[in-house]
């Protein structure tokens, strides 16, 4: 009997110490998790983050620009989050608790854009599919108090176009080509200019030669056989990249014009020269007079003493 009382009053001790609570549901609560999303998020299965094609490209350019490899900026535009990583990657994040919310990379960190001696552009290439080809973005880095990912925009189906303002590019020759080059690359541009106001190479070999010593530098991939058929009349551009080229090419059409004449003249139909002009005026320049076509080797346009 005692022993049944001890039980009861153990049993009325404990309920006291639940409270009034304990006659109704307890509260939940309610812990909130951090609000990430892709790449970053932990709570997200392996196979649900963000999974790109292939590795960044080497960082290079401007030295004072490597201090941005590492970090990542972000912009927050609607109901999406993009970041951009210099060096790395561009990714989009749709800001919602929707358990299908996109997340993709829209460019991986590939060349950059030069044009007139100067960095134009980060390409950020090989991003998630999109139909029938992948992501892309070009990064156009402009003056700015500091750093921050300031505008982003679709110009195009799948082409992303992003601007990033920072203080690094601030002085005039910030993202000049020259001065990033090692000596050794240098001197080899250098020898290009002036084989160029020599005449020794005509302007498709001279953009040729500099197109090389970029991607000897690292900024500028080689072209692939997909890039070269994507550029129109890209093979006989350069068909006529040298002075001993444009000799021979010069030759072969003085003989087919010999052959159209001499048909011309068997049937009977008579042709008209043009008056105070030689036929050689018309199919290119002269070759100068104080060389020789021997000198010159016909690969690059180089002169073969620099060989």
């Amino acid at each position: 009997m005692m022993a049944a009382r001890l039980a009861r009053f153990l049993l009325l001790l404990r309920l006291a110490a639940r409270g009034p609570a304990s006659a109704g549901a307890a509260k939940m609560k309610v812990v909130e998790e951090p609000n990430t999303f892709g790449l970053n998020n932990p709570f997200l299965p392996q196979t649900s983050r963000l999974q790109p094609k292939r590795d960044p490209s080497p960082v290079s350019g401007p030295a004072h620009l490597f201090r941005l490899s590492g970090k990542c900026f972000s912009l927050v535009e609607s109901t999406y989050k993009y970041e951009f990583c210099p060096f790395h990657n561009v990714t989009q994040h749709e800001q919602t608790f929707r358990w299908n919310a996109y997340s993709g990379i829209l460019g991986i960190w590939h060349e950059w854009e030069i044009a007139n001696n100067t960095f134009r552009g980060m390409w950020m290439k090989d991003g998630d599919s999109c139909r029938s080809r992948s992501r892309q973005s070009k990064v156009e880095l402009t003056c700015g108090k500091s750093n921050r990912l300031a505008r982003v925009s679709e110009p195009s189906t799948c082409v992303y176009a992003l601007t990033f303002e920072t203080p690094l590019v601030c002085h005039p020759h910030s993202l000049l080509v020259y001065p990033a080059l090692p000596t050794a690359l240098q001197q080899r541009w250098d020898q290009v200019e002036q084989d160029l106001a020599d005449e020794l190479i005509t302007s498709q070999g001279y953009e040729k030669l500099l197109r090389a010593l970029f991607e000897d530098a690292g900024y500028l991939k080689a072209l692939g056989e997909n890039d070269s058929a994507q550029q129109e009349g890209g093979t006989q551009g350069l068909e006529f990249e040298t002075l001993e080229s444009c000799s021979k090419a010069h030759k072969e059409l003085s003989k087919e014009i010999k052959r159209l004449k001499s048909m011309l003249t068997q049937h009977g139909i008579s042709y008209t020269k043009p008056a105070e002009t030689s036929s050689s005026e018309h199919l290119g320049p002269k070759t100068p007079t104080h060389r020789t076509t021997e000198q010159l080797r016909g690969d690059l346009g180089l002169r073969g003493d620099t060989l």
